[in-house]
């Protein structure tokens, strides 16, 4: 997906939509920046609205077909709460729980992991980034290419990472079992699930 600057996207996003905005030095120059330039657009309902559905776009780097469709189904599901369904469906794309794995530092490296035929699902090469991860399954990274210096020093990168509570480490952190369906809460997300369903609902 092609996304343009992401500095520039930061800027009237928030810093949380790309973790290479996530640094001190990102930090303090926002910070010294004169006040009219780090705004924010959105002052009517609609605006606010969009905004809040932007920053969740980006942040799962999809395009406005993937995310409204997610959104779409969500709202059309029966029975089921919208905003923790819309939710539940991003968080089991499979670049995204390779992301939440730490096998990667980025859903963008996340992408390519998978793309490039890295990762497996129940032992079964998958490279569809949006693939549906459900309960039960176990996501790995592929024997064949533990070896490579992409993985260099996973071991200690796992004592690093905090694992979610839905999903648990195997393998010596090469894999991960999905123990219940994917989903973080409302106060984890750096953007208001709630809004954005009222943005599709107009």
């Amino acid at each position: 997906m092609l996304i343009g600057p992401k500095y520039k996207i930061c800027k009237r996003l928030g810093a949380s939509v790309f973790e290479k905005c996530q640094t001190q030095k990102f930090q303090l120059a926002e910070a010294r920046a004169p006040r009219k330039t780090r705004g924010k657009r959105g002052g009517s309902d609609y605006g606010l609205q969009l905004l809040e559905k932007q920053k969740a776009r980006f942040t799962y780097g999809l395009t406005e077909t993937q995310f409204s469709r997610y959104a779409r189904e969500a709202m059309n599901a029966q029975g089921k709460d919208s905003v923790a369904g819309l939710l539940s469906r991003l968080e089991s794309r499979l670049d995204n729980v390779v992301y939440r794995a730490g096998f990667v530092s980025t859903r963008r490296a996340a992408r390519q992991l998978v793309s490039h035929g890295h990762i497996t699902v129940n032992g079964r090469r998958v490279n569809i980034p949006s693939y549906a991860v459900r309960a039960g399954d176990t996501v790995a990274i592929r024997e064949g290419s533990r070896g490579s210096a992409l993985f260099a020093g996973r071991g200690e990168a796992m004592l690093e990472h905090r694992t979610l509570a839905w999903m648990v480490l195997e393998e010596g952190g090469f894999a991960v079992k999905i123990a219940q369906e994917p989903a973080v809460s409302e106060t984890e997300t750096a953007f208001n699930t709630a809004t954005i369903i009222q943005f599709y609902s107009r």
